[in-house]
């Protein structure tokens, strides 16, 4: 055997609020056949208005400390990786520690939109194989309600709120993270992106942002040109599958689980033709939780977990396709 980083506990958090296809159609001029037909989406979750992203990421996070049988006072370092913090700064890592009890080690935040989580499995497994720690704990979490538009039917139908969670720890067993593969190309940032309002600048879209207990002024909003974006992302996740595998010695048909970013069901059953892998190896919560950002790939992880589908030893590739665009894979035997 030989010191790796390996997941210990899995934890996930979804808001009670439940938004279907055909309440959404009462707000922006969408049906729920238009949606299942274009995203394979037929409802979503949606923050309280009482809530921070901090408090999904909380949540989540208390849960894979459960299922690790951890503490936060065993943990050495928080990442959150998220597009949507309650603040500028400081960071929802830091409000995460301290609704959870810790204090004095570091936590900081990890920007890379759907890719975050990716990103943050990654740096944390460098990290820890550099001797920095031995626990961390990694959190995608997401208020994408608060960031979309809700007059284009063309974007604020694909997402959701949530968080996913996983406690790593780096240790003398057999299997763990193999490694990661991770890109981005900024001249492509056009097609994906949340710009700035402007400060006191009243939207078009005032009722529907305030009925979804948000602040109509200065408030980002997804744009998104989605052909481009699609063609690009299914290319790109499949040559990051192969080069991930490759960096190892393996091959598609050693891999026991994809679990991708849960953008829409269209790039996900590409995703599975282009790899020739068939769905039920395919960790699918699309249709339930809609499109989550940065908590997308660690949600999905924790269905296929809660489920009890993962056994040890078994070849999982995580990845995820973001603005910037940003994308990337991790590749790890279970040893849960």
């Amino acid at each position: 055997m030989s010191f790796s980083t390996h997941i210990v506990g899995v934890g996930g958090y979804l808001p009670e609020r439940i938004m279907s296809n055909d309440e959404l159609a009462t707000i922006v001029d969408t049906s729920d056949d238009w949606i299942r037909e274009r995203t394979g989406i037929t409802q979503r979750h949606i923050i309280d208005k009482n809530q921070g992203t901090s408090d999904l990421a909380t949540q989540a996070a208390q849960q894979a400390l459960d299922d690790a049988g951890l503490t936060v006072h065993d943990i050495d370092a928080v990442i959150v990786a998220t597009t949507t913090p309650d603040m500028v700064f400081p960071s929802t890592a830091s409000m995460v520690q301290h609704k959870l009890g810790g204090k004095g080690f570091p936590c900081w935040d990890i920007q890379a939109v759907c890719s975050g989580f990716v990103y943050g499995l990654a740096q944390a497994d460098g990290m820890m194989k550099g001797g920095m720690f031995k626990r961390v704990l990694l959190i995608g979490a997401e208020s994408m309600s608060r960031i979309v538009d809700w007059s284009d039917r063309n974007t604020c139908v694909l997402f959701g709120d949530g968080a996913g969670a996983v406690v790593l720890e780096y240790k003398d067993a057999e299997h763990g993270i193999l490694g990661s593969v991770l890109h981005c190309d900024g001249s492509y940032r056009d097609l994906l992106m949340a710009q700035h309002a402007h400060p006191g600048a009243s939207p078009n879209n005032d009722r529907a942002r305030l009925d979804m207990n948000t602040d109509a002024a200065g408030v980002a909003a997804v744009s998104m040109k989605g052909n481009e974006v699609f063609r690009f992302a299914v290319t790109k996740l499949g040559e990051v599958v192969d080069e991930v595998l490759g960096k190892h010695d393996l091959c598609k048909e050693d891999l026991h689980w994809l679990v991708p970013h849960q953008a829409n069901i269209r790039i996900l059953n590409a995703t599975a033709k282009k790899l020739k892998m068939s769905t039920d190896q395919i960790s699918i919560t699309v249709a339930k939780h809609a499109n989550t950002s940065a908590a997308s790939v660690p949600l999905a992880l924790n269905d296929l977990y809660r489920k009890g589908n993962i056994q040890t030893g078994q070849l999982l590739l995580l990845e995820a396709f973001a603005g910037g665009f940003a994308w990337g894979a991790n590749l790890l035997r279970w040893s849960k």
